[in-house]
């Protein structure tokens, strides 16, 4: 894969330095190319027409154009001898970048489809492994005078030795710098009675270690960084960058377990990640020296065995000491060991390796994430950005809500690219995530096509969310009274637009052929019609009455149910009754019944109070009386605009009947009715006019 990767990219560099080179030919031939026209054209202008100074000038640029193209000439002989051995030279490596990628597509073969020999089997030709892995190892490693090798076994210890030493210079200058000299200033800083400080103190005590080791490995990952910069041998450069890869990883474990996990937790947690972080460093020391394959049919199959017991027991003793997060991750590092071990055992291994360092990867960025959100979380609990309107926490929200869940999404692809970045594959990484594995006229789905559509859905639920509350915060302030109901139609209209937006994005990345959808459609719509007919007429008489008709907090009055409007839908309006249940009526029923809204004019409704007094009594002074009585009430809930008054109505069989009419709250009707029918009924007790009632009278006759 080493030697495949260094061809790909010699060639594609190649392509890059040569672009300059083609512009320049290109250049070359449109100058001759000018030139010529200029010359055609000097040669064939009239010289009959001309003055004798427009004939020597003519001359003059005839000459010189002649030369300068003559000029041309010879700078494109030179540059098309030079073209020969460039593309003598494209030639050749476009053969080896030829031969690379189809050594890539075999590679790939052999990971997922072309297993090698089960273990067993590979245990019963133990010599025969030992005996080509000592012959591979002979030829790879052993210094020889004929040819130089940048895999020398010298080149393999000097770079192990300086990891060492350069690891105990980096674990040296951070003891130094945090256990000694932080330790001490902070000690110094608590014994001033500082209460800040001294609990600072406690807890970088409590996590000194996991800080030095933390800083440690990115001192080391600092000094490789340097190291790869300033040497420029191959294998010092590989080494180097999957070295700081690797510190990368350590790291983030470590700092994530610093800023997550509480000091009685920390060594536990560190123990359940430990047999992942030694297979990682096995393999990344294997593709360093690149071990012969002999040499890892043998070796590697134990030595994942005994890490997946190795972390089965850490899971077993540290189980309850750790965060419910880390024991998640531990279970599926387990089913990834477990997995691996089969694929080894299989003759898979090569599969097994990469699901390893994809796993590795994974929870790395993982890890990291987890590492953002719970800072994040604490940072929102102490701003209180729950109770922040939008406009001061869209961009918090934005980072809760779009970045975070695509750094999810995008960690499994770019965990997948790292794991076969080891291994220089990237380049065929790249051709599975674009590669369409739903290739049809009517619609292609890739990995990296539906990667982009789950995106765009965050996006436009972002979108939606933050859209609708700054409607709804706009209304507020503009009419409070109405914002309610109007922010209803606008919220509808808005998450329509936005998801429609989100949709149409998504089947053109899908690939989808209009005419497949207009095939469906068509053969869908006369069904769908049908029996939509009903929704989509609720929808039309939804949107009739979002337009301004009825309005949330409004009071309507249908079917005898009275009630307060709640919400309103594209299909039903739902309102919560004088009793306090809640009623919804689909949007056609307002329609085509009779309804009455209470509060749309002005709040008030005439209320018609019947009553009856005895024959005998003044009917003006009865209406008089009673209409002066509740003129002088005063209420709070009557529109004292208009007056009360009083109708002579009828005269029934046992009284004469009146009409009181007056305008009443038409929200607190019946508590103002009944204050108006208690001073009603004392006025006319007051002035001796009586109210007449059913009597029944019962004659008993003896016999």
């Amino acid at each position: 894969t080493y030697a495949c990767h260094e061809a790909t990219e010699q060639y594609q560099e190649f392509q890059r330095q040569i672009a300059p080179f083609k512009e320049l030919i290109e250049h070359s031939n449109q100058d001759i190319a000018r030139y010529d026209s200029l010359i055609d054209v000097l040669s064939k202008m009239p010289v009959s027409t001309l003055s004798e100074r427009g004939r020597i000038d003519r001359n003059v640029c005839l000459t010189l154009t002649v030369n300068i193209r003559r000029m041309l000439k010879d700078n494109q002989q030179e540059i098309q001898e030079n073209k020969m051995w460039y593309d003598f030279t494209s030639r050749r490596l476009k053969s080896l970048n030829d031969y690379a990628n189809v050594r890539y597509q075999d590679i790939q073969l052999n990971i997922f489809r072309n297993g090698g020999d089960n273990y067993i089997k590979t245990l019963t030709q133990m010599n025969w492994k030992l005996l080509n892995a000592r012959t591979a190892i002979a030829d790879k490693y052993t210094p020889s005078n004929m040819v130089k090798s940048q895999w020398d076994v010298r080149w393999i210890i000097g770079l192990f030795s300086m990891l060492v030493v350069y690891g105990l210079i980096s674990i040296f200058l951070n003891f130094v710098a945090f256990r000694l000299i932080t330790t001490h200033l902070l000690r110094k800083a608590g014994e001033m009675k500082i209460a800040r400080v001294s609990t600072w103190y406690q807890k970088y005590m409590d996590k000194r270690t996991c800080i030095t080791l933390g800083t440690s490995v990115v001192t080391l990952a600092i000094i490789l960084g340097v190291i790869r910069m300033t040497w420029q041998q191959h294998f010092l450069t590989m080494a180097s960058g999957l070295l700081i890869e690797y510190a990368w990883l350590l790291a983030v474990i470590l700092f994530s377990l610093l800023l997550r996990v509480d000091a009685s937790q920390i060594k536990s947690a560190f123990r359940i990640y430990a047999p992942l972080m030694m297979v990682g460093f096995i393999v990344i020391a294997f593709r360093i020296v690149l071990i012969p394959n002999d040499i890892v049919d043998v070796v590697l199959p134990p030595v994942l065995l005994l890490c997946s017991l190795w972390q089965l027991n850490a899971i077993r003793r540290q189980r309850n000491k750790v965060p419910r997060y880390d024991m998640y991750l531990t279970f599926v590092s387990f089913a990834i060991f477990v997995l691996s071990v089969g694929c080894a055992w299989f003759g898979y291994t090569l599969l097994s390796v990469q699901l390893l360092i994809w796993w590795i990867m994974q929870m790395t960025c993982l890890l990291t994430i987890a590492c953002i959100r719970d800072w994040l979380k604490e940072y929102s609990k102490r701003r209180e950005m729950d109770s922040k309107p939008i406009t001061q926490v869209w961009f918090f929200r934005l980072i809760c809500d779009i970045v975070l869940p695509s750094l999810v999404v995008y960690s499994f692809l770019i965990s997948i690219y790292w794991a076969a970045d080891v291994f220089n594959l990237s380049n065929l990484t790249w051709d599975i995530f674009r590669k369409p594995y739903v290739d049809t006229n009517y619609l292609q789905m890739s990995i990296f096509s539906i990667s982009q559509v789950i995106i765009l859905f965050l996006i436009a639920n972002y979108v939606n969310k933050t859209g609708k509350e700054v409607v709804r915060q706009y209304l507020k302030k503009a009419d409070p009274s109405t914002a309610e109901s109007r922010s209803v139609m606008f919220i509808n209209v808005f998450q329509v637009f936005v998801w429609g937006l989100w949709l149409l994005i998504s089947l053109a990345i899908l690939h989808v052929s209009n005419t497949w959808i207009v095939v469906i459609s068509g053969g869908l719509s006369t069904g769908i019609g049908f029996a939509m007919k009903d929704i989509l007429e609720n929808i039309y008489y939804g949107i009739s009455l979002m337009a301004g008709r009825v309005k949330v907090g409004d009071w309507i009055e249908l079917d005898g149910v009275k009630g307060k409007v709640t919400s309103i839908s594209y299909t039903s309006t739902q309102i919560e009754a004088i009793d306090g249940s809640v009623i919804a009526f689909t949007n056609s029923q307002l329609f085509t019944k009779n309804y009455k809204n209470l509060t749309k004019n002005h709040g008030y409704i005439l209320a018609v109070l019947p009553f009856g007094v005895a024959y005998g009594n003044n009917p003006k002074e009865v209406c008089d009386l009673v209409a002066k009585r509740v003129n002088d009430l005063k209420l709070p809930n009557m529109d004292r605009r208009k007056k009360a008054f009083v109708v002579f109505a009828d005269m029934a069989d046992s009284s004469i009947n009146f009409n009181l009419y007056c305008w009443v709250d038409a929200i607190k009707r019946n508590v103002v009715v009944g204050e108006i029918m208690t001073a009603v009924y004392d006025e006319l007790n007051k002035n001796g006019i009586e109210i007449p009632f059913p009597q029944r009278d019962v004659h008993i006759i003896e016999k």
